[in-house]
């Protein structure tokens, strides 16, 4: 009997300490910030270590602060969603997925040379040109940046499926339908190769500054972006955008699960990030860990919801997606 006592008094001191264990697990992960990050074996260059960033936002945030290690986009994804990391550094299409199919949220952006967290995609003609409209430019020639590129064709073309300007040609499911519909609607479509004289926003434009298109599909800034120190540019009079603009192109944004990540901890995470563009060392770790001049407060509505808009009408988009960010 004294034995059958003690087994049973060992029993329940054991699954005391588990459960001490476990509430003690979860406080530690509560005062830790995980970060899902691309990591290498080594860094030769110490200023591209990402772990500089980790002990920044340590040392703002008073977290500890941890980097998880991702191979892919969508590896990111997946460790927000079922709450291994608490943020992740996702590009526009990446973030758009996780956003429309998984309810994650942008809390952050890199910002662009100006500042801005974003490029505004939007057509180019030449100013004698008889086009007016979107609706004009059925059977015309086109120059586009790119094959999926975002301002140069993900853009314009889910801009003009989504108002019903072109008709989607093809499986409604199949991003190949796009090249068709392109076809289809447009005279000759140059779609040019990465290496093509043609291929880049400097490319569209000049596709269509030298004839070869009627129109080039690029960005609001495609003028002074490209135009200052190329010879086959004409003068700033010679060309006009074509209004309205398809939508903004979002700069990466950092996303996170409000299911799983505390709002005390979010807010933590926000000011931290904020902090490297103004505190000793923010601007190095900008620089040479996040290949940008700043940080920008956004949410995702702000931040994605134009470009989710238009790219959203695309036919096959979100798998295409989910194989690209998968690889």
């Amino acid at each position: 009997m004294n034995r059958l006592k003690i087994l049973n008094g060992l029993l329940v001191m054991l699954l005391l300490s588990s459960g001490m264990a476990g509430c003690l697990n979860s406080n530690d992960d509560d005062m830790v910030i995980r970060i899902a990050f691309k990591i290498q074996d080594d860094y030769d260059d110490p200023s591209v270590d990402p772990q500089t960033l980790a002990d920044f936002i340590a040392d703002q945030s008073g977290y500890d602060v941890e980097l998880y290690p991702i191979a892919s986009d969508v590896a990111a994804i997946e460790a927000l969603r079922f709450g291994h990391v608490d943020i992740a550094f996702l590009d526009g299409g990446a973030a758009w997925l996780a956003w429309q199919q998984h309810g994650l949220e942008a809390i952050l952006a890199d910002q662009k040379s100006d500042g801005s967290t974003y490029y505004t995609a939007q057509a180019w003609v030449l100013a004698d040109s008889d086009i007016q409209t979107l609706e004009d430019l059925e059977g015309r020639d086109s120059c586009h940046t790119g094959w999926l590129k975002s301002a140069g064709m993900l853009m314009p073309m889910g801009y003009m499926i989504n108002n019903g300007i072109v008709e989607v040609s093809g499986d409604a499911q199949d991003i190949d339908s796009l090249r068709t519909t392109i076809e289809n609607h447009f005279g000759d479509a140059t779609i040019p190769a990465k290496g093509d004289l043609y291929y880049g926003y400097s490319g569209a434009f000049r596709c269509m500054t030298e004839g070869v298109g009627d129109i080039a599909f690029a960005k609001t800034t495609s003028y002074e972006d490209h135009c200052e120190w190329n010879d086959w540019c004409l003068e700033r009079s010679e060309y006009r955008p074509l209004d309205p603009v398809f939508g903004q192109v979002p700069s990466h944004p950092v996303m996170v699960n409000t299911e799983e990540t505390s709002s005390e901890k979010i807010e933590a995470i926000i000011m931290a990030f904020m902090a490297l563009n103004t505190e000793e060392g923010g601007a190095e770790i900008l620089a040479g860990v996040l290949n940008t001049p700043g940080i920008s407060q956004v949410n995702s509505e702000d931040h994605l919801g134009s470009y989710s808009s238009a790219v959203g009408s695309i036919p096959g988009i979100a798998a295409y997606f989910d194989e690209k960010y998968d690889e």
